[in-house]
């Protein structure tokens, strides 16, 4: 592969304007950061040691902040806004946990609220590693892997999973840790695939105490049996790294070039806001411990369309009903966070073209800043045709090539990575892509079961479900909007339908907040409108319609602690009425929650959604029926959502981008050289003139 770089020296290409202030949704600093912790640190004695899990903008109110979005916008003059941070943290070693407001700008602690019982913390990457230590030194667990009869210098790996709930003993925070070892003829190979190697010990370890205070034994049978470990007969490896393969040589260069540079323009405000502008497309790039990219004031050609979107939440459930596989429900935002796993991202693998990166500060567990470099790149991608007509009597033709906008940031949780994108194309469209990659989670079987699939010999990956919810706060043409769904029905036979062909297409008003589902067999499509705002040519509302696949819902049962701690995951749409601070679908804190604090808990407060601001929260997923192809890396499935413009412009937007041309494009002949005779594919017409009699070509005989 070979790339351009668009490096931070040299930006012309890409229109990097001079850095602005700081702005009122600009990322905390790392001097922010630092100035929040001395705050909070001071209402404790000098020795209190204090674990921060999250430090990150607290966003002003909404109400405060579309004034000064719409001033900034129409050179009006902004109202103040003050800074302020969000801290999430523990006493270190006990189970006092914490949230805090810092008003940055009056340099006072405005709020300090200790958190009740059950109420827990996400992980971080410090403790993860702890855990892990804790596990694997644990005198019993060593213990039990003698018990195993591994070769001489075997390493074995701990995977520590957040502990899941059923109500059984789960109220402290606890880790489940599932235990691997790498292949022992390579031990020394640290990126040998180890879950290739699943052991049946599984230490559960207390965040309070830091120590194991169980040890579990895998089921690997067909029932909910056990059996102490015994000597393990070392199966082969299964490697994906390249230097493990006979790689293909009949692979040529693919390059991508933009020889005058890309065409979006990136502007800094201050360390850390970024405004991003192309092909009429205006926002803001935001970025946070738990949601990763937050998108806000999204504009197109000068009109409101978004004004706040990102990834709200996700949930993993797997199939297995056997203690301990049956609390596995990874909520990896909440549980964990999508800006602290996000990759380091590399030019020329993960992100192909012109690039430009961004990058990100959050924290370490100890308050410290902690620079992230790379967490989202931006480049422009070929889509193909955008549109095109040819005229067949000329054999004219018109044709536009699609380009798109990718702002892209990718995660690794544990075995499995997420791809997450937004796109943009010149025709008024969003979509949001996730591509799931990655190792599927593996555990010990000595049979095939109907939960799963045998990946590799002795090595099971259960099938397990990924949801995940986009939340859409809109601002189509103003903050006042409705959700309306849209059938289409067959007309009834009858006198004015009389061969039973027509069919008509109906509107449905959603008056109150609730959750919904899409409807393949009457087209059910759900949009989102300024009833308002007319379209000049129709009259009718503007609106953006969303464009969901269907998937099959959560299905463990509505009594089980998934399906209650999931709110999200039952229903394709759910629509509340705006509050502040409402932004996260499985709640504000997933480690092992009990559900209620959701956004089917919001729903249910059946507010009326008419006309005023609402927000819609957006499911899809995949049923993800594990195979050996999984293994052992899995290939991208790639899933989303888009939003379309309906009614919102007088005609097609795409219409004034520049037609494709030879000349630019520097497309190649490949194979023998073929001039073809353009009479062969032009079809000439005939034209009926007012007043004159005309042959028609192919005119019935009759």
């Amino acid at each position: 592969m070979s790339t351009d770089e668009v490096s931070l020296p040299h930006r012309p290409s890409v229109g990097l304007t001079t850095r602005l202030s700081t702005h009122p949704l600009s990322p905390l600093t790392a001097a922010e950061i630092t100035n929040a912790v001395q705050l909070i640190q001071n209402l404790y004695p000098k020795k209190t040691r204090l674990q921060y899990k999250a430090i990150t903008l607290s966003e002003p109110k909404k109400a405060d902040l579309v004034p000064y979005l719409e001033a900034e916008h129409n050179g009006g003059k902004k109202p103040t806004i003050e800074r302020r941070a969000f801290i999430a943290y523990y006493i270190r070693n006990t189970d006092k946990f914490h949230e805090a407001i810092i008003n940055l700008d009056r340099q006072r602690v405005e709020s300090n609220v200790r958190l009740g019982q059950g109420v827990h913390g996400p992980g971080d990457a410090e403790e993860i590693i702890l855990v892990e230590k804790i596990a694997l030194e644990d005198d019993g667990v060593q213990a039990e892997i003698a018990k195993l009869k591994l070769p001489e210098g075997t390493a074995v790996i701990s995977d520590p999973w957040i502990y899941g709930s059923d109500g059984i003993n789960d109220e402290e925070r606890m880790y489940q840790c599932f235990l691997y070892m790498r292949d022992p003829r390579d031990s020394s190979n640290l990126d040998s695939n180890h879950y290739a190697f699943p052991l049946t010990i599984s230490p559960v370890v207390d965040t309070v105490t830091a120590k194991v205070i169980r040890i579990d034994f895998l089921p690997t049978g067909s029932d909910h049996s056990v059996k102490q470990p015994q000597p393990l007969s070392v199966p082969p490896p299964s490697e994906y790294t390249p230097e493990h393969q006979d790689l293909r040589t009949d692979v040529k260069p693919l390059q991508v070039i933009q020889p005058e540079g890309a065409s979006f323009k990136v502007t800094e405000v201050g360390e850390t806001g970024r405004v991003l502008e192309w092909q009429k497309w205006f926002f803001r790039i935001g970025f946070n411990q738990r949601e990763g990219m937050v998108l806000y004031d999204v504009r197109y050609d000068d009109r409101n369309i978004f004004y706040r979107v990102a990834l709200s939440d996700m949930v993993i459930p797997y199939s297995d009903p056997r203690h301990p596989f049956h609390k596995k429900a990874a909520f990896d935002l909440g549980d964990a966070g999508a800006g602290v796993m996000a990759n380091n991202l590399k030019l020329g693998c993960d992100c192909l073209g012109s690039i430009y990166y961004l990058s990100a500060v959050l924290n370490t567990d100890k308050g410290e800043p902690w620079p992230m470099e790379n967490v989202i790149c931006i480049h422009e991608q070929d889509a193909g045709i955008g549109w095109k007509h040819t005229n067949y009597r000329t054999g004219t033709a018109a044709v536009v090539r699609s380009r798109e906008l990718v702002v892209q940031s990718i995660i690794t949780v544990a075995n499995y990575e997420y791809i997450m994108a937004f796109i943009f194309n010149q025709a008024g469209e969003m979509k949001y892509e996730v591509r799931a990659t990655g190792i599927v989670s593996t555990q010990p079987t000595d049979v095939e079961v109907p939960w799963g699939t045998i990946v590799h010999p002795g090595v099971l990956a259960a099938h397990h479900q990924h949801i995940f919810s986009l939340r859409i706060d809109p601002a189509i043409d103003g903050h006042n909007n409705r959700l309306i769904y849209e059938e289409a029905h067959p007309m009834p036979r009858s006198d004015f339908n009389p061969h039973g062909v027509g069919y008509t297409v109906s509107q449905t008003l959603v008056q109150n907040s609730g959750g919904f589902d899409l409807n393949t067999d009457a087209n059910r499509v759900f949009k989102i409108q300024n009833s308002s705002v007319k379209n000049p040519i129709n009259g009718k509302p503007v609106s953006y319609k969303i464009v969901a696949p269907t998937f099959q819902k959560l299905l463990a049962d509505t009594q089980s602690f998934h399906h209650k701690r999931a709110e999200f995951a039952d229903h394709n749409i759910y629509v509340t009425k705006y509050h502040d601070g409402e932004l996260y679908a499985g709640g504000k804190y997933t480690n092992q929650s009990r559900g209620g604090d959701g956004v089917r808990s919001w729903a249910n407060r059946n507010e009326n959604v008419t006309d005023t601001d609402l927000v819609v929260f957006v499911q899809f997923g995949l049923q993800h029926v594990t195979r050996v192809e999984d293994f052992p890396v899995m290939p991208c499935e790639i899933i989303g959502v888009a939003f379309k413009p309906v009614n919102f412009f007088d005609r097609n937007p795409a219409l004034d981008v520049p037609p494709s041309r030879q000349e630019e494009n520097r497309s190649t002949l490949l194979g023998e050289k073929h001039k073809e005779d353009a009479e062969r594919h032009h079809q000439p017409g005939v034209e009926a003139k007012v007043g004159e009699k005309v042959e028609v070509c192919c005119a019935s005989k009759l």
